[in-house]
């Protein structure tokens, strides 16, 4: 087995990648452009993207640290607006652009225009949590997007699956399709309740076992995905379901843990995401070279229409689906915020797609169900290839000038430091009042300096939050808690210097050198959080 490719793929994107931080530029572009660019280099591999690496050994780890991250309570909050892009909309733009590719391409069979429309109906999970993340978008916008990224996917492999049954000719009905989307959705969320108890439970049990508990933690994505699609349901919203538990329970797990935990999903995810935006541009000499003799002109037309199409039917879906209950139900109106205009414009531009769509796409199979080849396969290829791209491109890169414009409300920073500060008052006079309780016992008794230590620690967290309130150091441009985190790092940085001579002088071994850089980090991570907005 040769892997060069794979850490060809590996090393170049996470280092374009590292190269976007320090552009103005989106990763997930700057990635596409390179894999682009990289796909015409003599010399370098093939890359084709294979549905049955990606749907179950890439999906599931990006779709499990979005889950993770994701709020549980924010997403049953706006649970209705969720509901309506990540199930109606994909439905809606499956059915929509299909129709349209079928009236524009003559090559397109009604039943292959489908299964060209759920191919490109979701925008893709990666894409979107990446591009709403730079972006800092207000908060129930980014909740909405990563809610229907989260759960589009699912819908749209359904849809495919039924718009593929009739394209090659196995005979699906309505009443079929509308059953097999309720075994897939139902039975997906119920794999993942069926799972997600056990699994926290066993995590719960590994503790005190770090490494146990987060080799759990890489495994898990993949048993709830593998779990549902061996029964036939969505593999999707089975990770989808245990993510969101898992994320919602984390404070039931060891600190050792979840610091872990946080360290792995975020390089998984960084790598992984990396390499998925890097393939798509990779995929361009493939699908080229399937278009035959399907001249450049014609191609390109067919390509601009259906990203027109893609795009319109969105907002055609968003702007009814923000108004219109809100219009017809006085309990929406009151539950739900107020809406301007400007969210759902947010929202419809914020459909970018990406590997997801290319990866169903590549698993069109070469025939129909009588052995003719399958009709148009290449140009569905190519159409769903050039929206993606397009989508990424043209939408990612006039998001934020877009967002600007708009002048949206910015995250009220000082109404959450204030909110903060009022949450850790609460624990600390809570913690105070236990440590008291502790301490008034006999069998807790500590030497006084070490009980003022503890006191000490509860009032410097309590006033951490409300230091970040105060103002500016005329001289130095810091506020008191930069001030505070650099003379943190220096003091800490002493101690090091001191610990490694001590080891290159064979005073201290190496092992003890590793134990004692070990308190020194979780102490200099301890101040960084207590400090960091």
């Amino acid at each position: 087995m040769n892997v060069m490719p794979l850490l060809l793929l590996i090393a170049g994107s996470t280092a374009v990648a590292g190269l976007a931080r320090r552009t103005p530029v989106a990763a997930p572009l700057l990635l596409v452009a390179a894999g682009l660019v990289a796909g015409y280099l003599p010399g370098l591999p093939n890359y084709t993207l294979d549905p049955h690496v990606v749907l179950p050994l890439l999906l599931p780890p990006l779709l499990h640290t979005a889950a993770l991250e994701s709020s549980y309570l924010d997403l049953r909050a706006n649970l209705r607006p969720v509901a309506m892009l990540s199930v109606g909309y994909v439905l809606f733009a499956t059915v929509a652009v299909g129709y349209a590719a079928y009236l524009v391409i003559p090559e397109l069979p009604l039943t292959v225009a489908l299964v060209l429309g759920a191919v490109v109906a979701p925008p893709d999970a990666v894409a979107a949590t990446a591009i709403a993340r730079r972006l800092g978008l207000p908060s129930r916008i980014t909740t909405i997007l990563q809610g229907e990224s989260l759960v589009n996917d699912a819908t749209a492999i359904t849809a495919y699956k039924v718009a593929l049954g009739a394209a090659v000719g196995v005979g699906v009905t309505w009443g079929g399709g509308i059953r097999e989307f309720a075994i897939a959705s139902v039975g997906g969320v119920g794999v993942g309740v069926v799972l997600m108890v056990p699994l926290h439970w066993l995590r719960r049990r590994l503790r005190n076992s770090a490494l146990l508990e987060n080799t759990l933690s890489l495994l898990i994505p993949f048993v709830a995905y593998a779990a549902a699609e061996q029964v036939g349901a969505s593999g999707v919203l089975a990770v989808v379901v245990v993510g969101l538990y898992l994320g919602h329970r984390s404070w039931q797990v060891d600190f050792e843990t979840r610091l872990q935990e946080a360290a792995v999903w975020k390089m998984v995810s960084f790598i992984l995401e990396s390499a998925v935006f890097a393939l798509i541009g990779l995929q361009l000499p493939v699908v080229l070279r399937g278009l035959g003799e399907l001249g450049a002109a014609r191609a390109a037309w067919y390509a601009a229409a259906v990203f027109a199409v893609v795009v319109l039917a969105r907002f055609v879906w968003v702007f009814p689906a923000t108004f219109l209950p809100r219009a017809l139900s006085a309990r929406i109106r009151a539950r739900e915020p107020e809406v301007t205009w400007t969210a759902p414009v947010i929202v419809g531009w914020a459909g970018m797609r990406g590997v997801v769509s290319l990866a169903i796409a590549f698993s069109i199979p070469a025939t129909v169900h009588s052995g003719a080849p399958f009709p148009a396969r290449n140009l569905v290829l190519f159409l769903t290839f050039t929206t993606v791209i397009a989508t990424l491109v043209i939408q990612g890169l006039t998001l934020p000038p877009l967002i600007r414009a708009l002048k949206l409300p910015a995250r009220d920073v000082q109404a959450e430091t204030l909110a903060e500060a009022q949450a850790q008052n609460d624990a600390s006079q809570a913690a105070e009042a236990r440590l008291d309780a502790l301490l008034a016992d006999d069998r807790n008794a500590l030497p006084g300096p070490l009980s003022d230590r503890l006191r000490t620690v509860l009032e410097r967290r309590r006033n951490a939050v409300w230091e970040r309130l105060g103002t500016v150091n005329e001289e130095t441009g810091e506020s008191a808690d930069d001030t505070y985190r650099r003379l943190t790092r220096e003091v800490i940085d002493a101690e090091r210097r001191v610990f490694v001579q001590l080891r290159d002088a064979r005073r201290i071994d190496d092992e003890m050198l590793r134990t004692l850089l070990r308190r020194l980090d979780l102490e200099e991570a301890t101040a960084y959080r207590e400090r960091a907005s």
